[in-house]
């Protein structure tokens, strides 16, 4: 049985232990870094999903053709199996008259929902489902936010947001208008976040600059040399933040909150970075400083990236922000960053020194030559071989897809990278050995993770530009054993995002937050997921929940699911 204090209650085991062959904790090797190399295959196909992402390229290189599309990981009708939701484009006209907007004039530019079906595969219940969606979709985020127990879905994009509020029945509703959610210009990542504790999920909406179908051309004047434009040609513009009013509908309150320094902003994360009980938000930019916004307890926030070490690299230059995450890798008990970037640039690696600031460790992990020559899109902190440590995964591409002919070492198309953690210390690139995927070249850009057919390993799904969608099942070889869990709130919001979680085990400890966003226009299952290694028995589990409430379990055994409700009074 499950020792307890603070009242706290699991509800229920979905999943038993596996039958993973037992490696005794008292193994001394077990401290010392093995490269597991990793296996993910490509199950797309088998798995019945069709779906092709239509840019609409014209010969105007109009700067949104190659953005491309997020897809996300969501049991939207709580069966227990994992769904999948992708984003689409739609028409643009060559060239485009100013002032329209591109639209989904047929089915193929139609955003896409996938149901797991019992054995594993997945049918398209688009149009039963009622997510089509209208104009040129961006990114994806994920969140219960009227607490009713079934998650919403919410889609960014070119001039039009929409809200989807879950039915119950296998149907959504659109409720942007009566939820004054729409928003403007060019959105691309989102996240749903309880910046004020009260119990209801909030959104911030990252937007990207101010940008129209004005016929700019750059690249040299010859053929095949026009290419899309730098955003250093365009203004930027600030993220949005709605709050949550209850009653099912939202006001935006960026400016009052303090979030409405003009940036150009790719991707969102959300993480308590100092552990004060509060939510931060970090903002990955393209071609300017990065942005970390500090939850001040009173409904706004301070801009701190330059002072909390975040905003550039080491020489203090800046980069190009596109996908980031927010989770402690180094196992330390504070969130750390990673954000990638365009080749050349390297991608930011960020370590949480516990003390309000966060060291660049790019170089001194080996990140550094890992990914000088690579440019990344989607990213998330993954523990494939559940060993206990987060390993990286990154969706890859170069924006320019003329960058062979200026930059011949550089590609356009390129393979996934899966970076291996080796405690901590340092990461090693193990993609060649984890599967034929690691050897495609694609246009990748979003990247979503969860565990899809619960076999206790992470799988991921991945999206391109003006091409398919890859969904990789993970099927790496270990003994290594694990536990997700999977939280719901009472007073805090439901979907206990914005909770944080640490475990200890007889290996040491490890932390995680629950949240659906972070990558690339993408969001993820919720449940956390931690690997363990060779532990069986994790001695103690604490759950930090938005309210307050603070609830410890002991000696919780491995290899199963776990849902947690929260208690229903603070912690003495």
């Amino acid at each position: 049985m499950l020792g307890t204090r603070h009242s706290g209650v699991i509800l229920c085991a979905l999943l038993l232990a596996v039958g993973s062959q037992e490696q005794t904790s008292k193994d001394p090797k077990r401290n010392e870094p093995q490269t597991i190399p990793g296996k993910f295959i490509d199950k797309t196909e088998h798995l019945g999903i069709h779906f092709k992402h239509e840019a609409s390229p014209t010969s105007r290189k109009y700067l949104p053709e190659t953005m491309g599309s997020g897809v996300a990981l969501l049991d939207y009708d709580n069966d227990g199996r994992l769904d999948i939701f992708f984003t689409n484009g739609a028409r643009i006209d060559d060239p485009m008259p100013l002032g329209k907007l591109p639209q989904k004039d047929g089915p193929k530019y139609w955003n896409r929902l996938y149901h797991q079906k019992t054995d594993g595969t997945f049918e398209d219940v688009t149009e039963k489902a009622g997510v089509a969606g209208i104009g040129y979709s961006t990114g994806i985020a994920i969140g219960d936010y009227d607490n009713d127990g079934y998650e919403d879905i919410f889609v960014a994009g070119f001039g039009h947001n929409t809200l989807y509020h879950n039915n119950g029945d296998g149907t959504f509703r659109d409720l942007t208008q009566s939820a004054g959610i729409a928003g403007s210009e060019w959105s691309t990542s989102a996240a749903w976040i309880d910046y004020d504790n009260d119990g209801r999920l909030d959104l911030i909406v990252a937007r990207y600059m101010e940008w129209s179908f004005k016929d700019i051309f750059c690249g040299e004047r010859r053929e095949g040399y026009r290419a899309y434009c730098h955003p250093e040609l365009f203004k930027p513009i600030s993220s949005l933040l709605y709050h949550n009013d209850g009653n099912g509908r939202f006001t935006e309150m960026s400016h009052k909150a303090g979030i409405d320094k003009p940036g150009k902003a790719l991707g969102v994360a959300i993480g308590d970075y100092d552990h004060d009980g509060w939510i931060d938000i970090l903002i990955a930019n393209d071609a300017i400083p990065q942005y970390l916004f500090h939850n001040k307890h009173d409904g706004t926030f301070e801009e701190v990236g330059m002072i909390s070490g975040l905003a550039v690299d080491s020489s203090g230059t800046t980069f190009s922000g596109m996908g980031v995450d927010f989770e402690d890798y180094n196992n330390d008990g504070w969130p750390d960053v990673v954000i990638t970037d365009l080749a050349n640039q390297r991608y930011a690696l960020f370590a949480n020194t516990g003390e309000g600031v966060f060291d660049y460790k790019t170089n001194s992990t080996g990140l550094g030559n890992i990914t000088l020559l690579h440019s990344g899109w989607g990213v998330r902190f993954i523990d494939y071989d559940n060993d206990g440590w987060k390993d990286i995964l990154f969706a890859q591409s170069h924006v320019m897809d003329t960058i062979e002919i200026t930059q011949p070492q550089l590609r356009y198309r390129e393979p996934p990278l899966l970076a291996h953690n080796e405690h901590g210390g340092r990461f090693a690139d193990v993609s060649q050995t984890s599967g034929d995927v690691f050897r495609q070249r694609w246009a990748a850009r979003g990247l979503a993770i969860g565990d899809i057919n619960n076999d206790g390993k992470i799988d991921a799904v991945v999206s391109s530009t003006n091409g398919p969608a890859w969904v990789l099942m993970n099927e790496t070889a270990t003994s290594n054993h694990w536990i997700s869990f999977n939280l719901l709130g009472v007073k805090s919001n439901r979907d206990g995002i914005g909770a944080r979680v640490k475990i200890f085990t007889v290996a040491g400890p490890q932390y995680a937050t629950v949240t659906t966003a972070s990558s690339y226009q993408s969001a993820s299952d919720r449940r956390v997921h931690f690997g363990l290694g060779a532990e069986t028995l994790i001695k103690e589990v604490q759950v930090y929940w938005p309210s307050g409430t603070v609830q410890t379990f002991q000696n919780v055994k491995a290899d199963q699911f776990l849902t947690i409700k929260e208690a229903s009074s603070p912690a003495n």
